[in-house]
């Protein structure tokens, strides 16, 4: 599993519409994309859920690196590359996936907590984030939790999709889901991947 996404952070009086419109019209696109595990289409608006920005910021997760390639040099990111030129895209090498008890629903929330491995002992930062996964995993609302690491900038990146808004405890920046693709949802392992 490779997770994946690029935030592109827009003017502060950009007309949000635009990218409401955008989603509702090309976002089922991808709903049969084969070797995408799910695609969140995020976005934050600025004052809301405490973001000092606007940004469209989708998620993915794929079941294999040849589904990412596909799509990043294919004619869907060439879209985005055209209208909003080329965000670098974040990705991560998979360590966990699991769903939650609302894995049915639509989810209409996600959050985005990313935190640095310590220099000393980063495996068992890596377990400790893994329990972590599992626990959150558990947590009412929980559509679907991964946990991904760039071993790169050491840093590990937890995703998690809400069936509503995510509860105040949850750390991270919130994002709003206005469209959930998931062709091959059942092709993500779940658990731990190592």
């Amino acid at each position: 599993m490779l997770a994946m996404q690029y935030r592109i952070t827009l003017p502060a009086d950009y007309d949000m519409k635009i990218i409401r419109h955008r989603v509702e019209t090309k976002g089922p696109l991808l709903d049969d994309f084969s070797g995408l595990g799910l695609k969140a289409y995020g976005i934050r608006e600025r004052g809301v859920d405490g973001s000092p920005v606007h940004q469209y910021a989708p998620f993915y997760l794929w079941t294999a690196p040849e589904a990412m390639n596909r799509f990043l040099w294919g004619p869907g990111f060439q879209g985005i590359v055209r209208d909003f030129g080329r965000p670098p895209v974040e990705h991560w090498q998979g360590l966990g996936f699991e769903r939650g008890p609302a894995a049915g629903a639509m989810p209409r929330a996600a959050t985005r907590h990313a935190e640095p491995v310590p220099a000393t002992d980063p495996a068992s930062a890596v377990e400790d984030a893994l329990v972590r996964l599992a626990e959150r995993a558990r947590k009412d609302g929980v559509h679907t939790t991964a946990l991904g690491i760039d071993p790169r900038g050491w840093e590990l990146i937890h995703f998690t999709l809400w069936e509503e808004s995510a509860p105040p405890s949850e750390p991270g920046d919130r994002y709003q889901v206005l469209h959930l693709s998931t062709p091959d949802v059942d092709a993500l392992p779940r658990g731990r991947h190592w």
